[in-house]
């Protein structure tokens, strides 16, 4: 069974298109969970009014997406956990599609392609790049056929992503620290790191409006991303990659205060990088942890040394 994971923050108006697209998949094995994240905007009885199907989980305050999503996930009871935002729908082959790649017995994580509603790609799989970068494959690319193929990436967007329960047991959840952006970069990382391997899936489909809840290039998206992008890479660049790559990291983390200053928010992206400084024993403590069993070679193909289109 597939256990679906949907959180929920004032989506209200996005819970109709998302649940429904699940109500109608050809794939009949599954459960939908919907955590939702104190919402104020009615989300909650809109639910129980109009999916009584839907197993919803109610928290007292606003968790963030990672310690959200944990709660759903442990109250799961599939072999499978599918995360997927409120803010999408899919089509109704979506997840059959995705889950055929959990054949393979080292496949811990499935990525779907993620478009806009204009059609553009909103993401084919995470790429990282040795500043710490990531992004998310194709984005806002036409969609041309050009990532058709069913092949291996790095991982994948938590937006609409696959993951199989015995991987997550090894490695653990999404790490609630991060509260928002770049949890499913940590968790690919160790999904990675403890050799498992993510699968792309083309023809699994799910459209996204992006940045619906946090919004585009809000504080709250400049604070946590800026924040959580030194975090992931203290916790999980392997030791010789991590060395080698602090140039790079610096320079990209230092060029960024400028450029959001004068987009007007300067106080939020020095507050997160004071905040990332602050944070960095505690992520030290928690590499100690970090399943390793993937040599840094097998790792270090999927790190670029340019970025192209970040997440942020």
């Amino acid at each position: 069974m597939i256990s679906v994971v949907v959180l929920n923050y004032n989506g209200k108006r996005f819970l109709d298109d998302c649940l429904s697209s699940l109500a109608a998949q050809t794939f009949c094995d599954f459960e939908v969970i919907v955590v939702d994240n104190a919402s104020t905007d009615g989300s909650v009885e809109h639910i129980k009014a109009n999916f009584p199907w839907v197993r919803l989980l109610i928290n007292q305050e606003n968790l963030g997406f990672a310690a959200g999503t944990n709660v759903g996930i442990r109250q799961a009871g599939g072999e499978y956990i599918l995360t997927l935002n409120n803010d999408t729908w899919a089509n109704m082959g979506f997840i059959e599609l995705l889950a055929g790649p959990m054949s393979e017995k080292d496949v811990g994580m499935c990525a779907s392609k993620m478009l806009f509603p204009d059609g553009k790609i909103n993401s084919t799989g995470i790429c990282i790049s040795r500043s710490g970068a990531a992004w998310d494959r194709g984005m806002f690319q036409k969609d041309n056929g050009q990532y058709n193929r069913c092949e291996e990436v790095f991982g994948p967007s938590a937006g609409a992503a696959l993951y199989r329960r015995e991987m997550l047991d090894e490695i653990g959840l999404f790490d609630e620290d991060f509260f928002l952006y770049m949890e499913d970069v940590d968790l690919a990382f160790r999904g990675r790191l403890a050799g498992w391997r993510c699968i792309y899936v083309p023809e699994a489909v799910v459209y996204h409006h992006h940045g619906g809840t946090a919004g585009n290039g809000s504080d709250l998206c400049v604070y946590y991303g800026n924040r959580n992008v030194i975090w992931y890479v203290v916790k999980d660049f392997p030791t010789r990659i991590l060395l080698t790559s602090l140039f790079f990291i610096l320079a990209r983390n230092l060029a960024t205060i400028p450029y959001y200053a004068l987009r007007g928010q300067g106080r939020v992206i020095l507050k997160s990088k004071l905040d990332a400084l602050r944070g960095i024993p505690g992520m030290i403590r928690k590499r100690r942890h970090v399943l390793r069993a993937t040599p840094d070679n097998e790792i270090a193909k999927f790190i670029r040394i340019r970025a192209r289109i970040a997440r942020l």
